[in-house]
Parts: structure tokens; C-alpha cells; sequence
């Protein structure tokens, strides 16, 4: 999954630094992505969405607002309101070099200010809220026992999930003349409310009251047992996949996919940087996920290695057997093939010409349901051992390595 950075200017004039990750193949749409207060793009949640929407084919443009991450300017000097504008700003430059984005994904604070942008993107079809309050003033409860000294003194330091950050008056008043609602009940796109209900940062009351001020089209979906920030990376993985299902009635179809060449297509295996050792691998239109088990470091979010290798002789090896039973009319209802991998001793091995230390073994137990006779399930154990992957195995493999240019 590529990641493009660059930098585009926001409503200040300030360069804000904006991440763009886009599908290895054809991009069915763009999304904008809002991240939580004092959050950047590069927080797990944005950047756990961002991945698995690329994987089904949905560019993300996710950047940090005013003063934070890479972005120029002073997060003192930020308001709901510039917050917003820069989501306006973040939309045109993506119409002016990509397309318009067709999807609109904000995530706490930055749902709210999705919310209120919205309107200002009409390309925009669909709009999904994370944890999101239904009220801006809402932020405000993080330094509560602040607000009169800032008010009082008009700019004030507070600590906001362990860090220093000023906020002036103006931000509080910025967020007090929001009407929320108003932009709500007047959305007139798609809208997805994702919330949990124990969360304890913004309540689910917030869900209740952008649901109800909404009009249909509008589906809600429970995010149970996740926190405010979808720490957990399943919790991240799971907003994408309904994401992506749910949006699929919203925006433009695919585009036909190119003829595919009678030749043999490239395997292109890529690092996704979400987690140690998890890759997307890409195959004509095909697209999925490698990973390695937990007990080993990875996340077990896809089939290892060796996984793909032994699904590779299997399907072979159960294609094989179909054709040459529909060839010869026999009656072979399914096949199973199921394989394990593992070491031996070589001198366990009478047959192997490798007489010491240790061997690679595969083990292949092949299921046959249909009336066949005894003839006929010896022949087709044996067709099983002329599969191409089979002979490809057993013969003598040169593997060539380069760099790339």
C-alpha cells in the first residue's frame, strides 16, 4: 500500500502535512479523514483505517490540523472553525489533483468538524462519524477545571492525554457558537454513526443525538467492548471492513478491470507498516492480507508464509484432480486436501538422498467424496502427484534476485 506524503495550504497560509494512501490497484474512491483533539494522521486509529480502506480499494487523505504532527503553525491559534476550514481546503486539493472525495470519515472532535464540513463538499456522498460528540463544546470537559482561567487570563496551558497544549478564549467561544445540529438535520448525504457504548470519553447519548437529528438515509453500528481511540487493532480493522461494505451503495462502482493477460501475472507482496510483519499481497485483482501468528511477533491478520505455500499445492493438487475426473466422466463429487508442514530428521527419510541434519516435509491427506471404485481412487491419488506445483517442488528451483531500479 503506497503512501504518498506532501504538504498543502490551509486556511491560515500555514503547510499542513497530509498523508495520502492510496490501493496498490485502481482506486474506487477518495476519502477524507478528520482525527481526534490533538491528535495527528499518524495516530494508530487513522492510520489502521486508512491501511484496510486502501486494501479495498479506497484512497484515504488523512493531515494534521494546525500545530500539530508535521504542520506548520501554532495549535494555540487553531478553532473548530480553521479546523474545519482546513477540512474544505484538504477536499479542494484533492478534487484539483485526484478527484473529489466521495467519502467523509471523522473520528471524535474530527467527526463533529466532518459534519460541519460536509456541506461544503457537495461531491461528498456518504459521511461516517467515530466516537463523535454531537456538540463541539463537548471538548471542553478535558480541561474543565481550566475554562475560567482561560477565560479570565484568555490563554492558558492544559494537559491533554499527558501533554502541554494552550488554548486561548477565542477557541471557546469559537466552539460555543457551533450549531451542530443545524449542519446535522440538514446534511442531506449519507450517514454512518459508529459509536460504542462504554465509551467513557464521549458518551453514547452524542451517537443517539446525531442519529435522531439526522435524516434517512442512516445506519448506526455499535462499536462494543472498543475504547475512544480504537487501540485495540481489531477494533480498527473492524471500522474499516464495515466502512467499505457499508459505503459500497454510496459510491461509484468499480471500474472494469482490465483484460487479464493469458500470460503469468506478477505477485507484488508489500509491507502495510501496520504491525511487524504484515504485508498486502497483489496478484491481477486480487488483494490479501500475509501475516505471522501472534506467539511470533505478527498480528495473525492473514495466512504466513508457509501458509500460502502449502494453499498453493493444495489447490493445485485438488485443481488437478478435478480436471482429470471431469476429462474422464468419474464420479467425483469434492475433493479436500489438507496439508501441514514441518522437519524431519534426514536420516528418518530411506528415500531422501540428503542423509544428514534436517529435511522440510510436507504432509498431504487428500479426501474423495463420490462413488468411485478402488481403480479409480488409486489413479486419481496419482494424478494428485503430477500437479504443475507438485513437480515444481520436487525439481530443481533457481530463484533470481535483483534490486529494483
Amino acid at each position: 500500500m503506497p503512501t504518498e506524503r506532501f504538504q498543502f495550504t490551509g486556511e491560515g497560509g500555514h503547510q499542513l502535512a497530509a498523508a495520502l494512501d492510496t490501493p496498490d490497484g485502481p482506486v474506487r474512491a477518495y476519502a477524507l479523514f478528520a482525527h481526534c483533539f490533538t491528535c495527528g494522521k499518524d495516530v494508530l486509529a487513522a492510520k489502521r483505517i486508512a491501511a484496510a480502506l486502501a486494501i479495498k480499494g479506497i484512497a484515504v487523505l488523512r493531515f494534521d490540523f494546525t500545530g500539530l504532527g508535521a504542520s506548520e503553525g501554532e495549535f494555540a491559534n487553531a478553532t473548530f472553525s480553521s479546523d474545519v476550514a482546513d477540512l474544505v481546503r484538504a477536499a479542494t486539493h484533492l478534487r484539483e489533483t485526484r478527484a473529489a472525495p466521495a467519502l467523509l470519515i471523522g473520528h471524535s472532535l474530527g467527526g463533529a468538524a466532518i459534519l460541519a464540513a460536509a456541506g461544503q463538499i457537495p461531491e461528498a456522498k456518504a459521511v461516517v462519524t467515530i466516537a463523535a460528540p454531537s456538540d463541539p463544546v463537548h471538548v471542553t470537559h478535558l480541561f474543565k477545571d481550566r475554562i475560567e482561567d482561560i477565560r479570565a487570563q484568555g490563554k492558558v496551558e492544559v494537559q491533554l492525554a499527558g501533554r502541554p497544549f494552550h488554548i486561548k478564549r477565542e477557541f471557546l467561544d469559537d466552539v460555543a457558537e457551533h450549531n451542530l445540529a443545524a449542519h446535522i438535520a440538514k446534511l442531506h448525504k449519507a450517514l454512518l454513526v459508529m459509536h460504542s457504548p462504554t465509551d467513557d470519553t464521549v458518551g453514547i447519548d452524542n451517537a443517539t443525538r446525531i442519529f435522531v437529528g439526522a435524516k434517512h438515509p442512516k445506519s448506526f453500528v455499535s462499536l462494543s467492548g472498543s475504547d475512544h481511540l480504537l487501540s485495540d487493532r481489531r477494533d480498527g480493522a473492524y471500522v474499516a471492513d464495515v466502512i467499505a461494505a457499508w459505503a459500497e451503495r454510496y459510491i461509484e462502482p468499480a471500474a472494469a478491470k482490465p483484460a487479464v493477460s493469458e500470460g503469468p501475472r506478477n505477485v507484488v507482496v508489500r509491507e502495510t507498516r501496520n504491525g511487524k510483519f504484515e504485508q498486502v499481497i497483489t496478484t491481477g485483482p486480487h488483494e490479501m492480507l500475509a501475516d505471522e501468528p501472534v506467539a511470533v511477533g505478527g498480528q495473525d491478520s492473514g495466512p504466513g508464509p508457509y501458509d500460502f505455500l502449502l494453499a498453493g499445492l493444495g489447490a493445485c493438487t485438488s485443481m488437478t484432480m478435478r480436471m482429470y475426473a471431469d476429462r474422464k466422466s468419474l464420479p467425483l463429487e469434492r475433493v479436500t486436501v489438507t496439508l501441514q508442514h514441518g522437519k524431519i530428521h534426514a536420516e528418518d527419510c530411506a528415500e531422501c538422498e540428503t542423509r544428514e541434519g534436517m529435511l522440510d516435509q510436507i504432509e498431504r491427506v487428500i479426501s474423495m467424496e463420490g462413488a468411485l471404485d478402488a481403480d479409480q481412487r488409486t489413479r486419481l491419488m496419482e494424478i494428485a502427484d503430477k500437479c504443475p506445483v507438485h513437480r515444481t517442488l520436487k525439481s530443481e528451483i533457481r530463484i533470481v534476485t535483483k534490486a529494483a531500479d
